[in-house]
């Protein structure tokens, strides 16, 4: 009969994170550079069809709408697939795997942001739009300097719980050699024979990361707020806090 006691024992090298730390660290990079560039694309890309959707012009409504439906369905994987090899078979183009990962990324996620762009947008008051309208102001400035600021705000929390769901997608763009945190991790692992200890490391490396961009976007939030309480809103106003009050002191 077949016993535990007859395993050999286990043996955990945890030198081996540290040994490699400068490895992980620099997949961790190509990680962030790669979500980086696609959240900035995606959230410009996601407000137009946010936008579009809610347009009156029916055919750009149904091509968003189509849009958002068919690439919210899509896995990743499949996603930087297609893109990566699909694309070169299909129009003879090569994209490098940092382009693949970031088109990738870009195509999901820009259907995710629409859709909480799209939400936030039809949070706010049709009364602050007529108001806006009543004053003289164009629909463009109605929309930049009423609309779009408030909808923000309500948007930015979603806006970073999707950017930590960005960062561990470029997990599965080991696929095409992207050289991230996984494919550091899978290299040492095929020479070093310590899995549960290595991805072990890169679950901790995703972990920090969440945490760190929790804690980004929260101060980003509170910049949004008015009054504004965050420390870069704090900076950009305290030398018209301080012209303030030297007129107040001189006038009064």
């Amino acid at each position: 009969m077949f016993r535990s006691d007859d395993l050999p024992p286990v043996n955990f090298h945890w030198a081996l994170v540290w040994e490699n730390r400068w490895a992980l660290v620099r997949g961790l990079e190509v990680s962030i550079q790669v979500s980086i560039v696609a959240l900035v694309t995606s959230v410009a890309i996601g407000l137009f069809l946010a936008i579009s959707r809610m347009s009156s012009f029916k055919p750009a409504s149904m091509f968003a709408a189509s849009y958002v439906n068919i690439f919210r369905g899509i896995p990743a994987l499949v996603s930087v697939i297609w893109v990566y090899f699909g694309w070169s078979l299909l129009f003879g183009y090569n994209f490098t795997v940092f382009q693949a990962g970031v088109i990738a990324l870009t195509l999901l996620y820009s259907a995710f942001f629409s859709e909480i762009f799209r939400a936030a947008l039809q949070a706010i008051p049709k009364g602050q739009r007529e108001a806006g309208l009543a004053l003289g102001m164009s629909r463009a400035r109605v929309f930049t300097s009423l609309i779009l600021p408030q909808a923000t705000k309500i948007a930015i929390p979603n806006i970073g719980s999707m950017y930590i769901g960005m960062v561990k997608d470029t997990s599965t763009f080991a696929i095409i050699g992207l050289v991230e945190v996984v494919r550091v991790t899978q290299n040492l692992n095929a020479t070093n024979f310590q899995p549960f200890v290595l991805y072990s490391a890169a679950a901790v490396l995703y972990v920090c990361i969440a945490f760190a961009v929790d804690l980004i976007f929260r101060g980003i939030e509170k910049n949004f707020q008015y009054p504004p309480t965050g420390r870069i809103s704090r900076f950009l106003t305290k030398g018209k806090n301080q012209k303030v009050a030297v007129l107040i002191a001189k006038f009064s």
